[in-house]
């Protein structure tokens, strides 16, 4: 039935789970913000925990989940811990999912 659809390849199973598991750790309010706040620079947990209106536990905790994700990555500087965003894909996705996608270009 579909032999007839030029080109038309279905993803791989991996693939598509790979994408499903990065869109269901996108899919939190406040985890959102935190990605929004850190494709602006980087930031420490405490910032971001005032800039997002968050508990700084609550930050951290979320900062943990998106970090084994491979959604962003950290540096340590003494005692704090910087964080960035290490998916380059974030920021397109945010941007069009939040109807900003002119706003964030860099």
């Amino acid at each position: 039935m579909h032999e007839s659809i030029p080109g038309f390849e279905m993803p791989d199973e991996d693939a598509v789970r790979r994408a499903a598991d990065s869109l269901r750790m996108l899919a939190d309010p406040t985890r959102i913000k935190i990605l929004w706040a850190l494709l602006q620079g980087e930031s420490s947990v405490a910032c971001l925990a005032e800039l997002v209106g968050a508990a700084p536990t609550a930050v951290s905790q979320h900062l943990a989940k998106l970090r084994l994700a491979g959604i962003v990555e950290n540096r340590r500087e003494g005692t704090f811990v910087y964080y960035t965003v290490e998916d380059p894909n974030v920021r397109a996705l945010l941007a069009q999912a939040l109807g900003r996608d002119r706003a964030v270009t860099g």
